[in-house]
């Protein structure tokens, strides 16, 4: 390991480069999760910053701190959205020409974004690492400046300031918990509050299916794997960048990892019960409040790193979280096709007190008897004890259930 490449005056001084730029966000007060640990819980609500997420922090320092003659050769940049939208929305503010590499199959609101603040959008294989590459390749043969998401102490200093603004808004604070992509946030936050208050517990988080941290603290250095599909796109890097490691290995407290269920049902609490709107990566350090609630000392302050998500995906996902919560159930019913089944199936499901949000009735197919009938139903419940009554109540009335 080396000397880290960035120092807590280097956060100070980003802090000033970024006066007047951006917001200052709230910490809000959670009460859901307050009483789910026992003791008082915050968000840092970057999902509300400029550009939707705290990603424009770094980007904005990076790019700032630039010559002119660097500056007029322009910028290049590869990202799954945030980076991206950070970088064409500083990059607009300061005078820049951008062109972002994104995977193919970035979310389409993102990319839009990232348009409409004025940066050329290259598509570039599955992932953010390939993306990556070409984004380097790029800037190679034309000249422009390369702006890594997370690698260059810029970079690191900016996304820091998340840590001293956290520190003055709530100095009771005892646990940070924050996402973990290439390490940039995780990096420079626990670099400022560690360098003020050593004591302060720092824990990033991991989506499962996109976990290069874990195995690289274990190796002692980088190390590459390869991510699979996880709707936290934003955190989705399959190699943790070189300066985020060392101070990652040094500061960080521990690295956790987060189900795909549990991501889901973190964005639906911050929606129904915090009213913001998250999307899955920036919603990783509640999910690892809801799995592992005793493992984490109040006061603690869970960092929502962003809120650019596809509207599409928010649906999608919602769905799951209200699954994962037990109030939303999926499954076909097995009738006699005779007049009147299904209307006493729905007034049943009526009786029970199940919302019905879909049915799709089929009475023709390879697997149904002549006298036969099958309904998928959509159903909203209360819970999970609200769940087991409707499916008990259903079975005990010669109802036939089919999962899967």
């Amino acid at each position: 390991m080396g000397v880290p490449q960035v120092s807590y005056d280097d956060v100070v001084a980003a802090r000033k480069v970024l006066d007047g730029v951006i917001v200052q966000t709230p910490v809000v007060q959670s009460r859901v999760l307050s009483e789910m640990l026992g003791g008082p819980v915050r968000l840092k609500c970057e999902n509300l910053q400029r550009a939707g997420s705290f990603k424009v922090r770094g980007a904005y320092v990076r790019i700032a701190r630039l010559t002119d003659e660097e500056r007029a050769r322009g910028v290049v940049a590869a990202s799954a959205g945030n980076h991206a939208q950070g970088v064409a929305f500083a990059s607009g503010l300061l005078g820049a020409k951008s062109v972002v590499y994104m995977p193919e199959g970035a979310p389409l609101p993102k990319v839009e974004a990232t348009r409409a603040y004025g940066a050329d959008v290259v598509f570039a294989g599955q992932t953010v690492d390939v993306a990556l590459q070409a984004a380097k390749d790029d800037a190679e043969r034309s000249g422009a400046v390369f702006i890594h998401p997370f690698d260059h102490p810029d970079v690191v200093a900016g996304q820091g300031t998340i840590g001293l603004e956290i520190l003055e808004q709530y100095p009771e604070v005892g646990t940070i918990v924050l996402p973990i992509g290439g390490g940039g946030l995780a990096a420079g936050v626990a670099l400022a509050v560690k360098s003020l208050r050593p004591g302060i517990r720092i824990v990033g988080v991991q989506a499962e299916r996109a976990a290069a941290y874990p195995e690289s603290l274990a190796a002692g250095h980088p190390v590459m794997v390869e991510p699979m599909s996880t709707m936290a796109d934003g955190i989705a890097v399959g190699r943790p960048g070189e300066l985020p490691f060392e101070l990652i290995h040094y500061l960080v407290d521990s690295v956790v990892t987060v189900s795909e269920e549990t991501l889901s049902r973190a964005l639906l609490l911050c929606l129904e019960r915090s009213k913001l709107v998250v999307e899955p990566a920036g919603v990783a350090g509640v999910a690892a409040l809801l799995d592992h609630p005793h493992a984490f000392e109040p006061p603690v302050v869970a960092v929502l790193s962003g809120g650019n998500i596809d509207p599409l995906l928010l649906a999608k996902v919602l769905r799951h979280g209200l699954a994962a919560a037990g109030r939303y159930l999926a499954f076909r019913i097995r009738l006699t096709d005779r007049p009147g089944a299904l209307a006493a199936l729905l007034a049943r499901l009526a009786d029970l007190g199940a919302n019905v949000l879909d049915v799709v009735h089929e009475r023709v197919a390879p697997r149904l008897h002549m006298d036969e009938a099958e309904v998928l139903l959509q159903l909203e419940t209360r819970g999970p004890a609200h769940c087991d009554e409707v499916l008990g109540a259903l079975r005990r009335d010669g109802y036939k259930l089919i999962f899967g």
